[in-house]
């Protein structure tokens, strides 16, 4: 539907609201719950995000409704949300991520694939953590959500050829880091 999902919200946004819900859920949920690391956290962004998105919808002209990239926005919409909490909530000590909700959806996992599992993201998060925010940002929203280029350039409101930029630049970091630790020859 992601094709149509604007054509669709122009023509009737209550109804078409709750298909474009379910289609984005999961990109949404996924960006909030890297940008939270906690789940319960994650689904109040999500359902923030959600909320943000319907009621500037309903603002939006039809015309405008009709010509929304709407993955790239809805990035952007949960990226922005995301910033304002974290910004509120300094001072306070950081939470880990809550590593089993994504083991939750798993089908009683053997404990060997959990531990692989919790190393691997760890690693992962550490070394995407460990990249300048511009970069780290920018190959998560790509490698890891999914996003096209257009919609990463809509989302973190940078010209097409810088995201591009910063997605090279951001994997050849994580080339070199992977190299540092021996996982791949140079």
């Amino acid at each position: 539907m992601c094709a149509d999902c604007p054509a669709r919200l122009a023509d009737d946004l209550e109804a078409a609201f709750p298909a474009f819900l379910e289609h984005h859920q999961d990109l949404v949920y996924g960006i909030a719950m890297r940008v939270t690391r906690q789940a319960a956290d994650a689904e109040d962004l999500a359902q923030e995000t959600f909320l943000r998105a319907y009621r500037a919808l309903a603002g939006y002209a039809p015309e405008r409704r009709r010509e929304l990239r709407t993955r790239g926005w809805l990035a952007a919409v949960t990226l922005n949300l995301g910033r304002n909490r974290a910004r509120s909530r300094r001072g306070r000590e950081p939470r880990p991520l809550d590593e089993t909700a994504e083991l939750a959806r798993d089908e009683r996992p053997g404990p060997e694939l959990v531990v692989a599992r919790r190393e691997s993201a760890r690693l992962w998060r550490a070394r995407l953590d460990a990249l300048p925010v511009r970069y780290g940002r920018a190959v998560a929203l790509r490698h890891v959500s999914g996003l096209s280029y257009p919609e990463l350039a809509v989302a973190l409101s940078r010209p097409v050829n810088t995201v591009k930029s910063d997605v090279h630049r951001g994997l050849a970091l994580l080339r070199r880091a992977l190299a540092d630790e021996g996982e791949v020859k140079r």
